[in-house]
């Protein structure tokens, strides 16, 4: 573990350099309570992404991977929320008038921050990353750079496997322009006629390939020494063989980035999955997002290229000679693994993974996991067991993310075939998994699986599981609830709880929700454990902080901690205002959009936030209310967004068995002590680095993992379990 206080140094000595304070934007609602605007607030936590890409104490390969999620974080948001932004801006509207900002106001400010920030990327990637490859004799090169040999090499690779994809094209004023595909590189060419140099300069799009061929490509290197080229260099090399009658003077990559939305104007009518299909073949031809470009380019050029794809002021940004920089994920390592993170290999889960009796070990008592620290194996065996079980009669799941090769969807597939009734309800609407959704929903409609789709107006992202099982002269349900989707691959750099329970004060709502789901049918009786989206979940929340506010006000003991991804609903967070007001303690732990503003005298002196980005995206969501000194416990679905809140299926359930409880204390109270990666929230958006004076370094992560660990080790020393069925009567 790296020693603290030179870390803090370091730390120190760049906030002078690079401080990208949002403080200035700072708004306030109808009400008059202080709120930063939602994606302002997500681009502060992007740069906490790119925080850690300068990092010196990162691993080498580990900070190229984080310039590689800034970048692809960066351009979801430009497809998405930007393009948002731009509709509104294209068509007058103003946002919600209760903020008093206009979407005009927004764009600029994006804008301002988005391009301080690429300049940051650049002298990250250009003064620290290059020259730390360098030292490990990893030498990314330009053509300029190249030797005889590695000419032939690039030469040949070039007619060899690039040239069928090139598609040189001149770029002619006032004629028809060429289609830009979205998120596709390219380079602009500018052009000089060898036979008539006077002539007014040309340009042309060439595009490089990195669709189909590898973005960076090893070359013929010296020993001990690894020489490496991008695609786009060596299509800069090979250009003038494209245009015979010209000089090349110069080369400019571009890229334009078009709107992900999927625009249905009315969900409520007709086939909702038709439209869905139909709405998704038209994605990647929608209108520009974010048109980037080497900002060395001349302004003549670009001002021809805004002319040539109809591109508007607020379409266009900077960037350096690079684009789609989310290819950094591909970087070759040569097998140097000491420039990597040490591996921290998920840890059993031992007593559901080794037990003989799955379904006892869970009537026996709650169990929760923690992953990516334990294994998923606990979870694809929870289907796996169902499947083959002749015992199990029901399966039901919620599909909202699944995993492309899925041994849980071939579970389902397996049990079907066993004779069991499995149902799945699958959320097409998922940004960004709808073919693949639409995929696994025909898959398991052909292996008889009975596939309920989306509703309109709303999205289902509970993460819940339900089997039943008959087990002498009943049948008994056992239920999997979770913060995180059921995705064997993000499962291991998510960060997310799971809880397996044959509780029935549970599994019978958890069934309630499965019947609406599977029915429309608002169920005859509500929910008294579970909160529930589109029943219970917000006003309950409400409750909850109204009580804490009670208890405060009338001089009791009062506190709410809240571990989030994001924190923007404007009516939960004037009631944790008003928490703060009563003297009730705050405590915030949220990786992402954060609107609420800790630290305004007379609004929220009694409210911190932290923000913890490291090897493992934090993704688990957790409520813990100290009610009176009867603390109540919940994890969770939902975000605090309005979309989560209001328009979702979600669902927030308690925590009942006390060893539980106590681990997601320890868990929470590490996250709380973290000094080393955790960055303290406030009204400036400085993003700076949590210290807490302490000579010791708490890594939260690193602590929950050996935490996590030693626990897995006493388990395994655990007596053996007892035989198969006991109780199986009762």
């Amino acid at each position: 573990m790296s020693n603290i206080v030179e870390k803090t140094e370091i730390r120190r000595n760049e906030k002078a350099n690079s401080n990208f304070s949002t403080g200035h934007l700072v708004m306030q609602t109808g009400n008059g309570f202080p709120y930063i605007q939602r994606d302002i607030s997500w681009l502060s936590f992007n740069y906490r992404v790119l925080q850690e890409a300068k990092d010196p104490t990162v691993p080498l390969f580990e900070r190229i991977k984080f310039l590689a999620i800034y970048s692809s974080n960066l351009d979801e948001f430009f497809r998405v929320r930007m393009a948002n932004h731009r509709n509104l801006l294209r068509v007058g509207k103003k946002t919600k008038k209760e903020l008093h900002i206009d979407s005009k106001q927004i764009v600029k400010d994006i804008q301002r921050i988005v391009n301080k920030q690429q300049e940051e990327f650049s002298r990250i990637f250009e003064e620290e990353i290059i020259p730390e490859l360098k030292h490990h004799g990893i030498h990314l090169l330009r053509r300029l750079d190249l030797n005889e040999e590695q000419k032939e090499f690039v030469e040949a690779y070039f007619k060899d496997h690039m040239l069928p994809f090139v598609q040189p094209v001149l770029l002619v004023k006032n004629k028809i322009r060429p289609f830009l595909n979205n998120a596709a590189l390219y380079l602009t060419v500018l052009l000089q006629d060898k036979e008539a140099p006077e002539k007014p300069h040309q340009y042309a799009n060439v595009k490089i390939p990195s669709d189909h061929l590898p973005r960076f490509i090893e070359l013929p290197s010296a020993a001990n020494r690894h020489d490496v080229i991008m695609l786009d260099d060596i299509v800069r090399h090979s250009v003038s063989w494209m245009f015979p009658g010209y000089h090349i003077l110069d080369t400019f990559s571009i890229k334009l980035t078009r709107d992900a939305e999927l625009y249905i104007d009315d969900e409520f009518s007709g086939d909702l999955i038709q439209k869905i299909k139909e709405s998704l073949a038209k994605r990647q031809v929608g209108p520009a997002s974010r048109f980037v470009y080497d900002r060395e380019m001349p302004n003549e050029l670009l001002g021809f290229l805004k002319e040539a794809f109809d591109l508007e002021k607020y379409d266009i940004l900077q960037e350096g000679r690079y684009h789609n920089n989310f290819d950094f994920f591909k970087f070759p390592e040569f097998g140097m693994a000491h420039l990597s993170n040490p591996p921290l290999p998920s840890l059993p889960y031992h007593p559901l993974e080794d037990t003989a009796d799955f379904w006892y070990s869970i009537r026996e008592r709650d169990h929760l996991i923690h992953v990516p620290y334990h294994s998923y194996e606990s979870v694809v065996r929870f289907f796996e067991e169902a499947a083959r079980d002749p015992k199990v009669t029901h399966i039901k799941i919620i599909q909202y993310r699944v995993a492309r090769k899925s041994r849980i969807m071939q579970a389902l597939q397996d049990a079907v075939k066993a004779g069991k009734q499995v149902s799945v309800f699958i959320e097409v609407k998922a940004r960004f998994d709808e073919e693949a959704n639409l995929e696994w929903g025909e898959k398991l409609e052909q292996a008889g699986v009975n596939v309920h789709y989306s509703f309109p107006g709303v999205k289902v992202h509970s993460k819940l599981a339900l089997v039943r099982r008959i087990e002498g002269r009943k049948a008994r349900m056992y239920t999997y609830l979770s913060t995180g989707n059921f995705h064997e691959d993000t499962a291991k750099v998510y960060s997310d709880f799971g809880l397996f329970t044959a509780d029935e004060r549970l599994v019978n709502e958890v069934a309630r929700v499965f019947s609406f789901l599977e029915t429309v049918k608002v169920p005859q009786q509500g929910f008294q454990h579970l909160l529930v989206g589109q029943f219970n979940l917000r006003t309950e929340l409400e409750k909850l902080i109204d009580f804490e506010i009670e208890q405060a006000l009338a001089g009791k003991r009062a506190e709410i901690i809240l571990k989030l991804n994001s924190l923007q609903d404007q009516s939960m967070i004037e009631k944790l205002y008003k928490a703060s007001q009563a003297g009730v303690k705050v405590q915030l732990v949220i990786r992402g959009i954060c609107s609420l503003v800790p630290g305004i005298e007379g609004f929220s002196e009694n409210i911190s936030v932290t923000s913890i980005v490291d090897r493992y995206l934090e993704h688990a969501r957790a409520f813990i209310f100290y009610h009176g000194g009867k603390e109540l416990m919940y994890l969770s679905s939902a975000d605090w967004m309005v979309r989560n809140l209001s328009y979702r299926v979600e669902t927030t359930f308690p925590i009942y068995s006390e060893h539980i409880r106590n681990q997601i204390r320890d868990f929470i109270a590490i996250q709380l002590s973290d000094n080393v990666k955790a960055r303290v929230i406030d009204k400036d958006s400085t993003n700076e680095y949590r210290a807490d004076g302490s000579d010791l370094a708490i890594r939260a992560q690193m602590e929950t993992y050996y935490y996590i660990k030693r626990q897995s080790e006493m388990e395994s020393h655990e007596g053996e379990e007892p035989e198969a069925e006991v109780g199986a009567e009762s």
